[in-house]
Order: structure tokens, then C-alpha cells, then sequence
């Protein structure tokens, strides 16, 4: 077990070969208006119909900033996805892009991580579809059973916070406490199951199982239903819009606004999703650029409109609960606004849990086909042409999970995988360009020589940073920033000597940052996921890795 072996690389054209004969039963189907259509159904998901609210009740109306800047850090994440998926024909996401740029480790970790990834953005997603699919029952007088409504986690952490006697608590987590004291027992323990968010899942694991063009038909319908009522929402909520609830804009200042990075860059991260459907794209090499921009582009002046709408319409304060959209036009006395949102928004955030089922399982489907996973996860289904057994484990994975456990839970456990594997990528074009291999891409990176301003930009962040803060203070509470200073300081030299570009760089300093701002919890939880996929790797992928086998053919031979 050498050191060289676990950075051995996969060529751009062996890759693309792959996809040619062993991904050649899977449908291309899908175009550029398709693929936009997928990442527009990822992005606008949970993010705009749940989290939003919550990350507005941390950081008031300026909020809306915060979706500007994780725009801006997506973009430069997003161009260097677009540059790979220029070069790659195949499935596979970062984790591909990594393995023919970092080598297989790094390709490894990044699988591993986007496995967090995708499971727990459909978890977060099928809790936030259940909480509008009961409060669209109660509007037609059908009362859902508490207990079947709200996961185990959930309730008893409210309870816990009623108990405690904290006051001035919102009406969501008083009903989810009052739930938990009078669900039934089974053996002295709480039986609370959100039964809507399995439900769901489950169905739309099946939709997936059937084929790709079925899920298009319904993806594409779906996402334009969701724009239209989010263009609702901004047309009739702006009349209902108070400009003293913009003030104060920022009421937590800076770190209340970054508190919700987590949340907000939860909504974006869905980009990523269309570079999964390579083998079933029509021109993927073409097509898929494009679709990630064109999707970026879109989102993101939703996300900043619908943003001030929400917290001009009603006081920050009052947006900490799951359904936002719905909740605003309540408090506005229209009520009937309020049920158009809440029947649509559970067809819309169907779309959503729907691209990541599709995501997931062919992310599984590529690392097997490398030796890396078992041979099972990657066999394609004769008569229905998608990733059948992947996509039943996917199924169980989010399944389950999201029967018991708490949104913000969730939320958080996705977001430092996304960075770790948004970096990687961004570092594989770096990698690339100098190796120069980027020769083949058809889209590029936009070249802009950051050989002296990346080393300028650290000057003026320092003395920005050292001039307003207490160092001591930031470095004591949030210890991660030292590495990212020394990355950044790392990145200029290499810069220097190498004139790296600019943007694939701020790619990764924007993304490192934004790491930085999540909790231990998140980096706890991270490491544990790491360590079991490394034991994983370390037990079987590494001696059954394709390349591995290769190498010891050729040994053999050579013998």
C-alpha cells in the first residue's frame, strides 16, 4: 500500500470511454432547457419554501445580501464545474471531475461527501413538504394526527425549550411541544413519525426507478408551476410590503446575517445535481455549462426579490417557522393567498426531492463502476435503463432519516461536505490548467492572471479584518479562520510562481470561508461521516479500485 497508489488519476479520455460503452443504456434525453429546468428545481426547493424563512430570522432583512454573496462564491464554483463538465461526458458530479484532476482519494472523499450531501438535502426537503402538505389538510378542515406529522426530534427539542420556561417562542414550536406531551406511547417512549415525508420520498424513488423520461415530463411541469407561484408571491406581496420592517436591516449585524450561510447556501448548492445527468444529456458537453449558469442566474434574483418581499411584508421575527410563504400571507389576513402557496408549494418542492433521488444514485452508479463501491450499485436496469438498485438504497437512506429527525439538524450536517467538494473542484481546474490538460474543454474558466492580485487582495482583507475586529477574540471563537488565512496565504505564492487564475482561486477562498462560519457541530459530524467512508475505502475500495486491478494486470504481464 504505497502513498503514490491512493492519488493514482483516472485519464479524461478512459473516463469518457467509460461513459461511451458502459453508460451507453441509459437515455440521453434531456436538453439544455431540461437541465436548466433540473438545476432550477434543486435550487428552488426547501431553500426558498422553508430555510429562507429561517435564515432571515437570524439575520433580518439583510438576508437578502447574504444570497448575493454565496451567489457570487456559487459562480465561481459553478464556471469551474461548467469547465469540467465541458471535458466529461459521463455521470459522477465532483466526484468525477476530482478523480481525473486530485486522484482517487480526494475522488473518494468527494463520493463519500456528496452521498451526505444529497441524502440530507432531500431529508431537510421532505420534512419542509410534509409541514405544507398538513397545513394545506387544515385548511380543507382535515386534521392529520400531530404525532404522524412531526419527527421525534423535533418535538422533543421543543418541548425541551418550552420546559425550560424560555418565553416569546414562536407558535410552531409551541405546537410541536404541546405535540410531543400528548403523542401516544409504546413502552414509556414517544411514538412521533412524520409519515408525509416518507411518503413522499418513496413515491417519487419509484417515479425514478421507472425511467429519466418520466421524470423529466414531471420535473419540467413542476418547476413551472413553482416559478409562476413564486412570481405570485412577489407580484401580490409587494402591496402588503412595511419599509420600517427593512429596519434595521441588518438587526444581528454582520455575524447574524452569516449565521444563516448554512440555510441559505443549502439552497444553492443544487447546480451540482445537473452534472450527475451526463449520460442522459443529449450534448452534455455543450448543454450542461450553460444549464448551471442559465439555472445560477435565475435563482438568484428569486432568492434576492423574494427575500425582501418576506421581511418587508412581516418583521424578521416572525419568520423563524417552516412554511414562510404561506405564514406571511396569513399574518396578512389572506388567507386564501396563503392555501393557493401551500397547495402549490408541495407540488413544487416535489420537483426538488425529485432531481436529488435522481442525483444520488448515479453518483453511487459511478463509483462503482470504478471498483470503489460494490458491483451492485452500479448495474442498470434492462427495461427501465436508470441505476436500479442505487436508486432503492437511495430511497431508504433519505427515507428513514427523515421520519425522525429535526430540519435544522439536517440542514446543518449538508453544508460542509458541499464545501469540501465545491473546492475540490475548484482546485482541479487550477490543477488542470497547470497540468495543461484544460486543452480539451470546450467551455473554459475565464482566464484573468491573478499572479499579483490574489497576493493584493490578502493585503487589503487583513488590514480590513486586523482594523475592525478584536483578532484574539475571532480567532479564539472561530479557530478555522487561521487556516483559512494561511491557505490564502499558501494561494498567493503558488499564484505568484505559477499565475494561477483568479477565479477558480476565489472559488475556493469564498467557499473555505464560508466553512469557517458553520458550527463544531457541523465539522463533528463531518468527521465521523469521513472516517466511516475512509474505513469504508480503506477496506474495500482501494484494492478493488479498477485501477488497482489495471495495475496489477500489467504487473503480471510485465512478469
Amino acid at each position: 500500500m504505497s502513498l503514490n497508489s491512493f492519488f493514482r488519476k483516472k485519464s479524461i479520455d478512459s473516463i469518457s470511454g467509460d461513459g461511451d460503452s458502459i453508460g451507453s443504456g441509459m437515455k440521453r434525453v434531456l436538453g439544455v432547457r431540461d437541465l436548466t429546468l433540473f438545476g432550477i428545481a434543486a435550487i428552488v426547493g426547501a431553500g426558498i419554501f422553508s430555510t429562507i424563512g429561517r435564515a432571515a430570522f437570524h439575520g433580518g432583512p439583510a438576508v437578502s445580501l447574504l444570497f448575493v454573496f454565496v451567489a457570487i462564491a456559487c459562480v465561481f464554483t459553478a464556471l469551474c464545474y461548467a469547465q469540467f463538465a465541458s471535458m466529461i461526458s459521463v455521470s459522477g458530479s465532483a466526484y468525477t471531475y476530482t478523480y481525473v484532476s486530485l486522484g482517487e482519494i480526494f475522488a473518494w472523499v468527494i463520493g463519500w461527501a456528496l452521498i451526505l450531501e444529497y441524502a440530507v438535502s432531500n431529508m431537510v426537503i421532505a420534512i419542509s413538504w410534509s409541514e405544507y402538505f398538513t397545513t394545506l389538510l387544515e385548511g380543507f378542515g382535515i386534521m392529520w394526527p400531530d404525532w404522524l406529522g412531526i419527527g421525534y426530534s423535533t418535538a422533543y427539542k421543543a418541548y425541551n425549550i418550552v420546559s425550560q420556561g424560555v418565553t416569546d417562542l414562536p407558535y410552531h414550536t409551541i405546537k410541536a411541544a404541546q405535540t410531543y406531551q400528548n403523542a401516544p406511547e409504546l413502552f414509556g417512549t414517544k411514538i412521533l413519525i412524520n409519515l408525509p415525508a416518507g411518503l413522499v420520498v418513496t413515491a417519487l424513488t419509484f417515479l425514478v426507478f421507472i425511467g429519466i423520461k418520466e421524470s423529466r415530463f414531471v420535473n419540467n411541469l413542476l418547476v413551472y408551476l413553482k416559478i409562476g407561484i413564486i412570481l405570485l408571491v412577489i407580484g401580490v406581496g409587494v402591496f402588503f410590503v412595511k419599509p420600517e420592517n427593512w429596519s434595521p436591516f441588518a438587526p444581528n449585524g454582520l455575524q447574524g446575517v452569516l449565521g444563516g450561510v448554512a440555510a441559505v447556501f443549502f439552497a444553492f448548492i443544487g447546480f451540482d445535481s445537473i452534472s450527475t445527468t451526463a449520460e442522459e444529456s443529449k450534448n452534455p458537453q455543450r448543454d450542461m455549462p450553460r444549464a448551471m449558469l442559465y439555472c445560477l442566474g435565475i435563482c438568484t434574483i428569486l432568492y434576492v426579490t423574494i427575500a425582501l418581499v418576506l421581511t418587508g411584508m412581516v418583521n424578521y421575527k416572525e419568520l423563524g417557522v417552516d412554511d414562510p410563504l404561506a405564514y406571511v400571507f396569513q399574518v396578512v389576513n389572506m388567507d386564501f393567498v396563503a392555501g393557493v402557496i401551500s397547495a402549490t408549494a408541495i407540488i413544487a418542492i416535489t420537483s426538488a426531492i425529485l432531481v436529488f433521488q435522481i442525483g444520488q444514485p448515479r453518483i453511487w452508479m459511478n463509483m462503482s463502476r470504478d471498483g470503489l463501491l460494490w458491483p451492485k450499485f452500479g448495474k442498470i436496469h434492462p427495461k427501465y435503463k436508470t441505476p436500479a438498485f442505487s436508486t432503492i438504497i437511495t430511497g431508504i437512506v433519505v427515507c428513514v432519516p427523515s421520519l425522525f429527525l429535526d430540519m435544522q439538524f439536517v440542514v446543518d450536517l449538508t453544508s460542509v461536505g458541499t464545501f469540501f467538494a465545491f473546492i475540490l473542484v475548484c482546485a482541479g481546474v487550477l490543477f488542470l490548467d497547470h497540468k495543461g490538460d484544460s486543452k480539451k474543454a470546450k467551455f473554459k474558466v475565464p482566464y484573468i492572471n491573478g499572479q499579483y492580485i490574489i497576493f493584493i487582495l490578502l493585503i487589503v482583507a487583513v488590514y480590513l479584518f486586523v482594523s475592525k475586529t478584536d483578532f484574539g477574540t475571532v480567532i479564539s471563537e472561530k479557530p478555522l479562520l487561521i487556516v483559512f488565512w494561511a491557505v490564502w496565504l499558501g494561494l498567493s505564492v503558488a499564484a505568484f510562481k505559477y499565475k494561477f487564475s483568479l477565479l477558480p482561486v476565489m472559488g475556493i477562498l469564498t467557499n473555505l470561508y464560508l466553512m469557517t462560519e458553520l458550527g463544531w457541530s457541523n465539522w463533528v459530524m463531518f468527521i465521523i461521516w469521513l472516517a466511516i467512508g475512509l474505513v469504508i475505502y480503506l477496506g474495500y475500495g482501494y484494492h478493488k479500485s479498477k485501477l488497482a486491478t489495471v495495475k496489477t494486470e500489467a504487473t503480471h504481464i510485465k512478469e
